[in-house]
């Protein structure tokens, strides 16, 4: 998910939102704030990689790619608007399978609207902790349901006896219990009928209103996954936390006011006015959660881009914005497919809300994502494709593959953020997130910024409420991530990360995977050491600093004094000079990642000599001679380790004290902005 930007001082700076992205690459700002009392004290530890069997080369094409997901929650839903008091009115049914190894007496059903139903719920009540804006809502919403009955376990309304506050927190109902009459074996299958009620909050994180406009997300009554060992990963809505869920089939029935325009997750299936209403029925098969908008404001585009039915909803004046995003999915949308599995859906909606709903930007649903920039963005800063492409990319990661997002936000997020930053190099070169007066900024490089700042402080792979704040989950989640897997594309090649990707895309469509899967997938395409240095970089603070810690260059002499041979004692005179020059060059490694690295010796006469060192070691002697003195040496010129903590102190030069000082100063200078503008 992308996340809003920076909007007043000192505000918690969203993840990946392209405002916080080009301002605090320009200006290195990054706001501080303090946390919610819950945090994770170590990184969220996974079971050894050796226990996953690597996809294998079977999943470097489509062949074998899985055509659908085992419906474990199917929705049937029908909801009326009222446009007014921001009300909805639903009723529906949910086949569930329990497709776990044990028997299930009791489901947890998410209500993540009721985060907003107070200022004491998880959500809101830290006057510090807030979400992906930066705000708290500023209207209340709530969810109510109102019935809810298994015909098949006796017919009895279950909500009667539901515990709204499972975890003992009794001041946030997120997260409900619902004990069962009897318990559901596995691979049993049963129908629970339902009714609810909602009122929709002004627009804040990922649903609400904003007037007439609305974004409707997590707004009916939803199943937590049960996973295969039993355990139910459903919990109360923590403000740095997302989602995670079982996949279904949906159908869903959308009463709206008749000058209204919708756009769902899925694909139409009917649409007609009656009575001064709207009623639009959408399906989607293969998800695992269903959104949609409504407005009556709403500007379309239409086209088909590599076979899939796009539509842009937008408001009126934003045709540039629209041309815009339309132009990133005819490149984005047939390069993931390439890449990572093709895009299974029959169609995908774009929503481009208003200013007044801004918050409501950057966000990603199965087939719907939305977008934001404003009307007078000009052409080189790429806010509209950045945004757009990245939640593109979350069709794939974390749509398909349906990672745990609660436990394991990279897995999405980093994932993603690599991958944007890759679509948009593709497309637009070192200028992939702002050409303007002569400047080009490169997505890369700006999230190394940010990657760099963070990589101290805490591991990867924690949790979501694991992070002190968002400035902290934004910078190692999204950020670090994706300059780690920079790095190893860099560092063992862009085409065995890619194939790595690839595979575990394919091989774990509709599965659910988990960090073993991931680090399986790039031991088998980029080797043990490329599997190990990613371990270490998520899950143990990893971290480098490699240092051009001494550069000594001299006259090479002739060897003087006395010398036994083969002919008996030889004295010779005390060395004389031989027009040759010998140099020494010492390479220090800080740290706990262990990358090679070349090591770059320029000299007078303009020779470069390029050495490699596997960093193995905490240092490396490196001994030469030539023709011509060594004038400068450079650990890593081609900056493919992004990872390393400090760009300045791999450069040294050689020379008197005197002379070289400003020249060395000037040539450090100069690499640090190379650092922060190229990657």
């Amino acid at each position: 998910m992308s996340a809003a930007g920076q909007r007043r001082p000192r505000r918690d700076p969203a993840p990946c939102r392209a405002a916080w992205r080009v301002g605090a690459a320009l200006l290195g700002l990054a706001a501080a704030a303090t946390s919610p009392a819950s945090r994770a004290d170590s990184p969220n530890r996974s079971p050894a990689a050796t226990a996953i069997q690597a996809p294998g080369p079977r999943y470097d094409d489509d062949a074998s790619l899985r055509e659908h997901a085992a419906a474990v929650a199917s929705y049937d839903l029908a909801v009326r608007l009222d446009p007014v008091v921001h009300d909805l009115r639903g009723a529906g049914t949910i086949r569930w399978t329990n497709a776990s190894d044990l028997p299930a007496g009791e489901i947890f059903v998410q209500l993540y609207l009721n985060a907003f139903k107070n200022d004491r719920t998880l959500f809101q009540r830290s006057p510090f902790a807030r979400g992906r804006s930066g705000r708290h809502a500023a209207e209340w919403g709530w969810i109510d349901v109102t019935r809810l009955v298994a015909p098949a376990l006796g017919g009895a309304d279950l909500w009667r006896g539901a515990d709204l506050h499972p975890g003992g927190d009794l001041e946030d109902e997120t997260l409900v219990r619902v004990p069962l009459p009897r318990p559901v074996a596995p691979g049993e299958a049963i129908t629970l009928e339902f009714e609810w009620t909602a009122r929709l909050p002004r627009v804040v994180e990922r649903t609400g209103h904003a007037g007439s406009f609305h974004l409707v997300a997590q707004w009916f009554p939803k199943l937590a996954r049960r996973e295969p060992d039993g355990r139910w990963s459903g919990a109360p809505f923590h403000p740095h936390a997302e989602f995670h869920a079982d996949f279904g089939d949906y159908d869903v029935a959308l009463d709206v006011p008749a000058q209204f325009r919708v756009g769902a997750t899925g694909s139409p299936v009917d649409e007609r006015v009656e009575g001064g209403r709207r009623l639009a029925r959408y399906s989607a098969r293969d998800v695992h959660d269903f959104a949609w908008a409504a407005w009556d404001s709403f500007v379309e585009r239409a086209e088909s881009i590599d076979g899939v039915a796009v539509r842009v909803l937008h408001p009126p004046g934003h045709h540039a914005n629209a041309e815009r995003t339309l132009a990133a999915l005819r490149h984005a949308l047939p390069w993931l497919s390439h890449r990572f599995g093709r895009y299974p859906y029959p169609a995908l909606t774009v929503v481009h809300p208003p200013a007044a709903a801004a918050d409501a930007g950057g966000m990603e649903y199965p087939t719907l994502v939305t977008t934001g920039g404003p009307w007078w963005l000009p052409a080189g800063a790429r806010w509209v494709e950045a945004v757009t492409v990245h939640e593109l990319a979350h069709q794939w990661f974390q749509g398909l593959v349906a990672t745990d997002e609660r436990r394991w936000p990279f897995l999405d997020e980093g994932l993603t953020t690599w991958v944007e930053q890759r679509a948009l190099g593709d497309r637009f070169g070192e200028a992939s997130l702002l050409e303007l007066g002569g400047l080009a900024v490169s997505d890369t490089a700006a999230r190394r910024v940010f990657a760099i700042r963070h990589g101290l402080t805490d591991p990867i792979a924690l949790p979501a409420s694991g992070f002190v704040d968002f400035a902290s989950l934004g910078g190692l989640a999204y950020a670090r991530t994706a300059t780690v897997l920079e790095t190893l594309a860099r560092v063992y090649g862009e085409r065995e990360l890619f194939r790595a990707l690839g595979r575990y895309a394919r091989r774990h469509r509709f599965e659910h995977p988990d960090p073993r899967h991931l680090v399986a997938a790039v031991r088998e395409s980029a080797g043990d050491a490329a599997a190990e240095a990613l371990e270490a970089a998520l899950f143990d603070r990893g971290w480098v600093d490699y240092q051009l810690a001494r550069l000594d260059v001299a006259p090479e002499v002739a060897p003087g004094g006395t010398f036994d041979g083969a002919e008996g004692r030889v004295v010779r005179e005390r060395g004389q000079p031989t027009n040759r020059w010998v140099g020494r060059v010492v390479v220090r490694r800080l740290g706990t990642l262990r990358l090679p690295v070349e090591i770059e010796l320029r000299t007078a006469d303009g020779g470069r000599e390029r050495r490699a060192w596997d960093g193995a070691t905490t240092s490396t002697v490196l001994e030469w001679t030539g023709s011509s003195p060594l004038v400068s040496a450079h650990v890593d010129p081609d900056h493919r380790v992004l990872l390393d903590q400090d760009l300045v102190n791999n450069l040294r030069r050689a020379g008197p004290a005197s002379t070289p000082r400003v020249r060395e100063r000037a040539t450090l200078v100069a690499a640090l902005l190379l650092a922060l503008l190229e990657p």
